[in-house]
């Protein structure tokens, strides 16, 4: 098994990075706007939209290492913790892809 997974098996209390950010951003009173503009301001690159938050919030895409970089500062979650809730987003992926659970 990859050592990212593994550490995902180790915490289990983290939640997929799909309803981890949206929990996040409301809890910093955000909307997906807010949360795509102030990603924009603080990384000083315009690339990430309205669009792409829930992209992410829906799992059609998980957001790389560059965003989730970003994502931790804007939210005040921890990098690992994000890191973390992408791998078992991931997992759940394939889960679902193989039975169709998760």
């Amino acid at each position: 098994m990859l050592k990212a997974a593994t550490q995902a098996h180790e915490h289990p209390d983290t939640p997929p990075i799909t309803a981890l950010i949206p929990q996040a951003r409301r809890e910093q009173g955000l909307t997906q706007r807010a949360l795509a503009d102030l990603l924009c301001e603080i990384s000083q690159n315009d690339s990430v939209t309205r669009e792409e938050v829930s992209r992410w919030e829906r799992g059609k895409r998980i957001p790389g290492p560059y965003w989730r970089a970003w994502i931790s500062e804007a939210l005040d979650v921890p990098h690992a913790a994000l890191d973390r809730a992408a791998v078992i987003e991931r997992e759940c992926r394939r889960t679902r892809e193989e039975d169709h659970s998760c």
